[in-house]
Protein backbone atom coordinates (compact mmCIF):
# COMPACT_ATOMS: atom_id res chain seq x y z
CA UNK A 1 0.00 0.00 0.00
CA UNK A 2 1.62 3.65 -0.87
CA UNK A 3 2.88 5.67 2.14
CA UNK A 4 0.05 8.30 1.56
CA UNK A 5 -2.50 5.18 1.97
CA UNK A 6 -1.33 4.02 5.41
CA UNK A 7 -1.70 7.98 6.40
CA UNK A 8 -4.84 8.11 5.03
CA UNK A 9 -6.24 4.53 6.34
CA UNK A 10 -4.99 5.65 9.67
CA UNK A 11 -6.46 8.49 9.96
CA UNK A 12 -10.09 7.47 9.00
CA UNK A 13 -9.24 4.64 12.02
CA UNK A 14 -8.33 7.32 14.42
CA UNK A 15 -10.85 9.79 12.79
CA UNK A 16 -8.44 12.71 13.30
CA UNK A 17 -4.89 13.68 12.11
CA UNK A 18 -3.80 14.41 15.00
CA UNK A 19 -3.15 10.17 16.28
CA UNK A 20 -1.40 9.35 13.03
CA UNK A 21 1.13 12.72 13.63
CA UNK A 22 1.75 11.57 17.40
CA UNK A 23 2.40 8.09 16.13
CA UNK A 24 4.90 9.76 13.42
CA UNK A 25 6.23 11.56 16.18
CA UNK A 26 7.27 8.32 18.06
CA UNK A 27 8.72 6.53 15.15
CA UNK A 28 11.24 9.23 14.68
CA UNK A 29 11.76 8.95 18.13
CA UNK A 30 12.38 5.50 18.20
CA UNK A 31 9.58 2.86 18.95
CA UNK A 32 10.87 2.28 22.06
CA UNK A 33 11.41 5.72 23.38
CA UNK A 34 9.56 7.85 25.45
CA UNK A 35 7.73 10.70 23.95
CA UNK A 36 6.73 13.81 25.88
CA UNK A 37 3.61 16.11 25.80
CA UNK A 38 5.76 19.17 25.74
CA UNK A 39 7.72 17.52 23.07
CA UNK A 40 4.58 16.75 20.92
CA UNK A 41 3.42 20.36 21.25
CA UNK A 42 6.42 22.32 20.28
CA UNK A 43 6.56 19.53 16.94
CA UNK A 44 3.54 18.87 16.11
CA UNK A 45 2.15 22.96 16.45
CA UNK A 46 -1.26 20.77 17.97
CA UNK A 47 -3.11 22.94 20.87
CA UNK A 48 -1.67 21.72 24.53
CA UNK A 49 -5.51 20.71 24.87
CA UNK A 50 -6.05 18.85 21.62
CA UNK A 51 -2.40 17.26 22.04
CA UNK A 52 -3.90 15.75 25.96
CA UNK A 53 -7.36 15.32 24.38
CA UNK A 54 -5.72 12.80 21.84
CA UNK A 55 -3.22 11.01 24.34
CA UNK A 56 -5.39 10.08 26.62
CA UNK A 57 -7.81 8.27 23.77
CA UNK A 58 -4.81 6.43 22.85
CA UNK A 59 -3.88 5.61 26.54
CA UNK A 60 -7.92 3.94 26.56
CA UNK A 61 -7.43 2.49 23.08
CA UNK A 62 -3.81 0.47 24.25
CA UNK A 63 -2.14 2.31 22.11
CA UNK A 64 -0.06 4.29 23.97
CA UNK A 65 1.08 3.88 28.11
CA UNK A 66 1.50 6.23 30.50
CA UNK A 67 3.69 6.54 33.19
CA UNK A 68 5.05 9.57 35.84
CA UNK A 69 8.51 10.36 35.86
CA UNK A 70 10.05 12.40 38.21
CA UNK A 71 12.53 14.98 37.50
CA UNK A 72 14.53 18.06 39.47
CA UNK A 73 14.87 21.39 38.06
CA UNK A 74 16.61 23.85 40.05
CA UNK A 75 15.99 21.94 43.43
CA UNK A 76 12.02 21.92 42.69
CA UNK A 77 10.61 18.36 41.61
CA UNK A 78 8.25 17.94 39.27
CA UNK A 79 6.00 15.11 37.96
CA UNK A 80 6.31 14.40 34.16
CA UNK A 81 4.03 12.06 32.26
CA UNK A 82 5.59 9.77 29.92
CA UNK A 83 4.33 7.84 26.66
CA UNK A 84 5.34 4.70 24.88
CA UNK A 85 4.01 2.92 22.50
CA UNK A 86 2.38 -0.95 23.74
CA UNK A 87 2.58 -3.53 21.12
CA UNK A 88 -0.33 -2.48 19.68
CA UNK A 89 0.90 1.30 18.94
CA UNK A 90 4.37 -0.27 17.57
CA UNK A 91 1.79 -2.37 15.11
CA UNK A 92 0.26 1.09 14.05
CA UNK A 93 2.76 3.25 13.78
CA UNK A 94 5.17 0.60 11.74
CA UNK A 95 2.01 0.96 9.40
CA UNK A 96 3.44 3.99 8.54
CA UNK A 97 6.86 2.53 7.71
CA UNK A 98 7.86 1.77 4.48
CA UNK A 99 8.67 -2.38 4.78
CA UNK A 100 11.70 -2.38 2.68
CA UNK A 101 13.26 -0.27 5.99
CA UNK A 102 12.62 -2.84 8.21
CA UNK A 103 14.97 -5.59 8.88
CA UNK A 104 14.22 -9.27 8.53
CA UNK A 105 14.83 -9.56 12.22
CA UNK A 106 12.47 -6.49 12.99
CA UNK A 107 9.78 -7.82 10.96
CA UNK A 108 9.45 -11.18 12.61
CA UNK A 109 9.42 -9.43 15.82
CA UNK A 110 6.83 -7.68 15.07
CA UNK A 111 4.29 -10.33 13.44
CA UNK A 112 5.96 -12.63 16.65
CA UNK A 113 4.26 -9.91 18.53
CA UNK A 114 0.96 -9.03 16.82
CA UNK A 115 0.13 -12.68 16.65
CA UNK A 116 0.76 -12.80 20.87
CA UNK A 117 -1.61 -9.87 20.77
CA UNK A 118 -4.26 -11.45 18.84
CA UNK A 119 -3.71 -14.82 20.54
CA UNK A 120 -4.40 -12.99 23.86
CA UNK A 121 -7.48 -11.05 22.50
CA UNK A 122 -9.08 -13.97 21.39
CA UNK A 123 -8.69 -16.52 24.11
CA UNK A 124 -9.85 -13.16 26.60
CA UNK A 125 -13.52 -13.37 23.87
CA UNK A 126 -13.24 -17.17 23.65
CA UNK A 127 -13.71 -17.14 28.10
CA UNK A 128 -16.38 -14.93 27.45
CA UNK A 129 -18.23 -16.75 24.57
CA UNK A 130 -17.55 -20.28 26.97
CA UNK A 131 -15.58 -21.58 23.92
CA UNK A 132 -13.40 -24.35 25.13
CA UNK A 133 -9.79 -23.70 25.03
CA UNK A 134 -9.56 -27.58 23.33
CA UNK A 135 -11.54 -25.98 20.59
CA UNK A 136 -9.13 -23.35 19.72
CA UNK A 137 -6.09 -25.93 20.10
CA UNK A 138 -7.63 -27.94 17.48
CA UNK A 139 -8.11 -24.92 15.04
CA UNK A 140 -4.92 -23.80 15.51
CA UNK A 141 -3.57 -26.92 14.84
CA UNK A 142 -5.90 -27.57 11.57
CA UNK A 143 -4.73 -24.30 10.57
CA UNK A 144 -0.85 -24.41 11.33
CA UNK A 145 -0.22 -28.04 10.20
CA UNK A 146 -0.30 -30.11 13.01
CA UNK A 147 -3.08 -31.65 13.53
Amino acid sequence: MPRGSKYEVLRAVFGSSVPVDILRFALKRGVSEKIYQRDLIESLGYSNKTIIEYLKTLVELGVLSECMEKTEVSKRTTWLKAYTLTDLGKWFALLLIEEENLSREDKIKIACNIFRSYLKWIKDLAEKLGIEREELAKIFKEEVGGA
